[in-house]
C-alpha cells in the first residue's frame, strides 16, 4: 500500500481584513476619550471705553511669586488658610476697616502670579478665592433665606450675587521672581 498525501486545506484569509477593519472601527467608536478641562471662568462682556473707577481701598492685591509664596498687600506672606478667612474678612468689611473694602458690592481682588508659579499652587489660590466668596454668599442666604445658597432658586441666588459679586482681577503673569 501506498501512502497518499493528504493536502492540508488553507484557511481563506482574504475576509481577515475586513474583520480587522470592523474590529478597529467598532473600537474606535465604543471607546471614551480622556478630555483635558481647563478652568471653567465665565468672563465678562468686553469693556468698551474707560474701565470704570475703583478706589484702592476696594482692592485686594495678591502676588505669588516663584516660590509659591502668597503675598497680601504688600506686606503679609500668609498661607492658603489665612489668605481664605483674609479674603472673607476683605468682603465682609463693610466699610469697618478703613483698610478694608467699603462694601462687598466694591470689592475687587486683584491677582498676579510669577511665570515661575507652579500650576498647582495657582490652581489652590483660585479655589481658595472662589471658596471665601462661596462661603460668603452661603452665610448671607441662610440670612436672608434660611437655606444653603445652593439651594435657593435661580433668581434668589442672583439677588445674592448682585450683593456679592464674584470679582477676581487676574493680571498678566509677571517675573516677579523667587523673593517678593
Amino acid at each position: 500500500m501506498a501512502k497518499s498525501k493528504r493536502t492540508i486545506p488553507e484557511i481563506n484569509a482574504g475576509s481577515m481584513a475586513d474583520i480587522a477593519f470592523l474590529l478597529l472601527i467598532f473600537f474606535l467608536i465604543t471607546t471614551t476619550m480622556a478630555n483635558d478641562q481647563g478652568i471653567l471662568n465665565i468672563l465678562p462682556p468686553p469693556i468698551t471705553g474707560p474701565p470704570p473707577p475703583v478706589k484702592e481701598k476696594n482692592v485686594l492685591k495678591i502676588l505669588v511669586n516663584a516660590n509659591d509664596q502668597i503675598l497680601v498687600e504688600d506686606k503679609l506672606y500668609m498661607k492658603l488658610d489665612e489668605l481664605e478667612e483674609f479674603t472673607e474678612k476683605f468682603l465682609k468689611n463693610n466699610g469697618v476697616d478703613p483698610e478694608l473694602s467699603v462694601s462687598p458690592e466694591m470689592a475687587v481682588v486683584s491677582l498676579k502670579n510669577d511665570r515661575g508659579t507652579s500650576y498647582n499652587f495657582y490652581i489652590q489660590v483660585q479655589n481658595r478665592l472662589r471658596k471665601a466668596y462661596n462661603k460668603f454668599r452661603n452665610e448671607l442666604s441662610q440670612e436672608m433665606y434660611g437655606a444653603n445658597f445652593a439651594d435657593l432658586s435661580e433668581a434668589k441666588q442672583e439677588k445674592i450675587k448682585e450683593k456679592v459679586p464674584q470679582r477676581i482681577s487676574e493680571a498678566e503673569p509677571d517675573d516677579i521672581g523667587g523673593d517678593l
